[in-house]
């Protein structure tokens, strides 16, 4: 069997369903074995970073390692971006990269380059890979590719690369097709006995407890097991921006977000409480603001997490619990079985008082123009059909994770750890293939969405059923923000010497139906309009204030519940 043959039908075996690429020479065979098959579907992309955000968002879609495909040197290396997106959102994606031929490459000469486009892409993606291989012997192929989804769905998950020679893919080797794997049972809790008498007794104790979940509940697959041992606890839950759908909207136990731009009535949850069960999340500065000693204050905070290195990291003096996600939840309902857990009545009554007095709604009540957070609540009305948020990164999102109403069955996909301008629309093509049918709602900004602006081409050349909703403001919206405090408003590079098209005019020329709005008494309508057809593309422009600034926001260097814009930053953060 020629390698390349082996490594399509050893994806199929693993439940891939679809390979997101961008042509080149070191990946021909490749491309030639997957249409030769024809039982995964072949979306060509048209930059290797937009494959790379697509297999991103189908493995948190499915659980089932995206994998995505590029030739060698600027080919492999455009995948890197994405790559450490996967790394550092536990994101299970496995990337493949042609390579010349083995007697074309430099060895070991102390020459720069010997084939044409020759780069070693390995040591470059190791830092933001699980593992990183290149492989030297066609006999080789069948053990890397089994360790490589091994690892990329195991413990934490995370991408994992394949560098593979041009002549090892059309080598022929002696081997049989692979058959179909599932994936490995998860093992039993090892928590011992203490460890669960001390976290259930301290927690009926509490008078004021809270959950904090993060997206190491998705990267788990543990949803369900979280929100049933949520409803058994019976304890009101805040998420990190990486967790806006770890609980429906509705759900009378969610509070909302906390962190840099949390809702306010989260953060002051968060200061008002005095024990914290952890799950899932890092305590990164953007969720516990800088004063890491201020969060852990006097109160008790039990930290599970399937990285020790993870606990008591910056916020110390935390209870750790080594475990993965699926293992604690299971371990948990099972010891809480026969047990009841009090309501705790008042304290939802606080938490409940706070939402009133601080709604979202009313953080830009006096910007001019179109309400964000009133937009996302309209949004959210009218997609119910949705199977996915998809969100780029900037002030748009913040104001999605504040106030989008998810449901049950929708998923909320942002670049968190990396952070990518221009994940948003790649990544929500990944998500449609993963979804089938079902259409996605794309939220992105102007600068964000002209970062992989050629993937409308994508959307248009398959008819995706993504609805995008683009908040043009006409600058770099966050860091704009970030220089009205910290530069005098001096916004070099963000308004000055920036510009953004027509979004609506550009969707034009790609075939895709679109329009703007400007008028908040219009967006209503307009959002109808999105969604006249929920089996086809759209894209819908909103116009909204140049100056208006994401709030509520942590005044950097002050505790938590110190938050713009009655407060002020006392000290500069990094963004």
């Amino acid at each position: 069997m020629k390698v390349s043959d082996y490594i399509v039908s050893y994806l199929e075996s693993r439940g891939v369903e679809c390979v997101f690429e961008m042509s080149g020479g070191m990946i021909a065979h490749l491309l030639d074995s997957l249409q030769q098959s024809g039982k995964i579907g072949v979306v060509s992309m048209h930059h290797e970073q937009a494959a790379a955000f697509a297999a991103e968002a189908v493995g948190r879609m499915t659980g089932v390692p995206g994998v995505a495909m590029a030739t060698s040197g600027p080919g492999a290396i455009n995948l890197l971006t994405g790559i450490g997106s996967c790394y550092f959102d536990s994101s299970p994606a496995v990337f493949i990269t042609g390579q010349v031929n083995r007697n074309e490459q430099k060895g070991e000469r102390a020459i720069r380059q010997l084939g044409f486009q020759e780069t070693d892409i390995v040591p470059m993606a190791l830092p933001i890979t699980k593992a990183a291989w290149r492989v030297r012997e066609p006999e080789e192929i069948p053990s890397m590719l089994e360790e490589a989804f091994a690892l990329a769905t195991e413990k934490r998950p995370g991408p994992v690369l394949l560098d593979i020679p041009m002549d090892v893919q059309r080598a022929e080797i002696s081997i049989e097709s692979p058959e179909e794997k599932q994936r490995a049972s998860e093992g039993d809790s090892e928590i011992d006995e203490e460890t669960w008498q001390s976290l259930f007794s301290q927690l009926e104790d509490a008078k004021r407890p809270l959950i904090l979940v993060g997206g190491g509940v998705s990267s788990a697959r543990a949803s369900k097991l979280f929100r049933s041992f949520v409803r058994k606890l019976r304890i009101p839950v805040v998420n990190s921006l990486m967790a806006v759908d770890a609980l429906p909207f509705d759900e009378p136990l969610r509070v909302g977000m906390i962190g840099s731009y949390g809702n306010r009535w989260a953060n002051l949850a968060i200061g008002r409480a005095d024990f914290l069960l952890v799950l899932g999340s890092r305590l990164d500065v953007r969720q516990t603001g800088a004063q890491a000693e201020s969060f852990k204050g006097e109160r008790v905070i039990f930290h599970v997490d399937c990285e020790s290195g993870e606990i008591n990291n910056r916020v110390t003096g935390c209870r750790a619990i080594v475990s993965g996600l699926r293992e604690f939840l299971s371990a948990a309902l099972s010891i809480t079985a026969e047990r009841e857990f009090a309501e705790r009545k008042e304290w939802r009554d606080e938490i409940d008082a706070l939402r009133r007095a601080w709604p979202d709604t009313n953080e830009l009540a006096d910007a001019p123009g179109i309400n964000p957070n009133v937009l996302m609540h309209q949004l959210s009305a009218c997609s119910t059909r949705a199977a996915a948020y998809v969100v780029d990164v900037g002030q748009h999102q913040m104001w999605a994770a504040q106030s989008l109403e998810v449901g049950g069955n929708q998923r909320f996909l942002t670049s968190g750890g990396m952070g990518s301008m221009g994940f948003a629309l790649p990544a929500a093509i990944g998500a449609a293939f993963a979804a089938s049918s079902q259409p996605i709602v794309l939220i992105a900004g102007d600068g964000g969405f002209q970062s992989n602006i050629q993937e409308l081409q994508t959307v248009a050349h398959h008819r995706l059923p993504v609805k995008m909703v683009i908040l043009n403001n006409g600058c770099h919206g966050m860091v704009r923000q970030f220089q009205e405090s910290y530069f005098e408003s001096r916004y070099q590079s963000t308004l000055w010497g920036y510009s953004a098209p027509d979004f609506a005019e550009v969707a034009g020329a790609y075939k895709i139906p679109a329009r703007s709005v400007e008028d908040e008494k219009e967006t209503e309508e307009a959002l109808r309009w999105l969604w006249a057809d929920p089996s086809e593309p759209a894209l819908l422009q909103v116009v909204i204030d140049t100056y208006a600034n994401a709030y509520p926001k942590i005044a950097f260097g002050s505790p938590m519940t110190e938050m713009e814009p009655f407060a002020k930053p006392t000290e500069m953060e990094s963004t």
